[in-house]
């Protein structure tokens, strides 16, 4: 069974004036997300500047999470990041935010020490013998400077647990190829949100997105009406969102999709260090292109 079908939001992270994890914010973000008929959470993951959280602080980001959605009458599964590079540490991570209620696991593939794909394979698989929840392994070398090939994704797929990735490597070929190796085996939620409908039209059940973190109903609808047999409706959607996205990605993320949720409204604090604020010029730019799409 699937984990979910549709829009998955890489949740941001609201810190407050002292730079704390900002729980009631995370909580009003969640409400926003089922509102908007958002298919699930990510939470921790790369938008959710999970590499800045102590490990204390990621177990809090999670449970909070899972405690929110279980308030929402509309149901969204949490999948919570444990990815890293240190095999037994993501394992830990992982035993952790099981016990703090997570409904499914997200790893990156490893970053900086990497690995060879022999190695991915080794990773993935003792990770996997040693948590139970569903697992979806995070493909983003433009992150990690380590792409994960299709064919170790065939391999890693006839492990039960192992059921989907996220496909951020934006070669289309590629994804066509995983699509084509794990057929049956795997499902692909596409990680990059200019790519929604290419990957539902190879067999992508999904994105995990972060422009919906400000436009959750519009990234919902692109799957929702592909799914439904509308596909020029799907594709109206994705291109009315392409010069958002841009703005979005104009600067190092989450730093661009953070200052659009406090153009929303949403108290969400400065980004954590090494992040800092946008430029001026391209926060006033992304006022200007949420306005003409009717976000506020």
């Amino acid at each position: 069974m699937s984990i979910f079908i549709g829009s998955g939001v890489a949740l941001c992270t609201p810190f407050d004036k002292n730079g704390k994890f900002n729980g009631n914010v995370y909580e009003q973000l969640v409400a926003f997300h089922a509102k908007n008929g958002m298919a699930a959470i990510v939470s921790c993951g790369t938008t959710g500047e999970a590499s800045t959280l102590t490990s204390k602080e990621h177990i809090e980001v999670v449970r909070t999470a899972v405690l929110a959605a279980q308030k929402q009458t509309h149901k969204m599964p949490v999948v919570a990041g444990a990815g890293g590079n240190d095999t037994a540490a993501c394992i830990a991570t992982g035993k952790a935010l099981q016990q703090a209620g997570a409904d499914a696991l997200m790893y990156v593939t490893p970053y900086y020490n990497k690995t060879s794909q022999r190695g991915l394979v080794a990773h993935y698989s003792q990770i996997a013998a040693n948590v139970d929840l569903p697992i979806i392994v995070y493909n983003v070398p433009s992150r990690t400077s380590l792409n994960m090939q299709a064919a170790t994704l065939a391999q890693l797929a006839q492990i039960p647990n192992i059921v989907a990735v996220k496909e951020a490597s934006g070669d289309i070929s590629q994804i066509a190829e995983v699509a084509e190796r794990c057929a049956g085996n795997l499902d692909i939620y596409v990680g990059n949100d200019d790519q929604i409908l290419p990957t539902l039209a190879l067999g992508g059940i999904g994105v995990i997105s972060t422009i919906a973190n400000i436009a959750p109903a519009k990234v919902q609808g692109i799957v929702e009406q592909f799914m439904q047999g509308n596909i020029a409706g799907s594709r109206e959607l994705q291109l009315s969102i392409l010069p958002l996205i841009r703005l979005l990605f104009a600067d190092v993320n989450p730093m661009p999709v953070k200052a659009a949720l406090g153009i929303m409204g949403f108290d969400m604090g400065a980004c954590r260090l090494p992040l800092i604020d946008i430029d001026p010029a391209l926060a006033s730019q992304l006022k200007q292109e949420m306005q003409k799409g009717g976000l506020i």
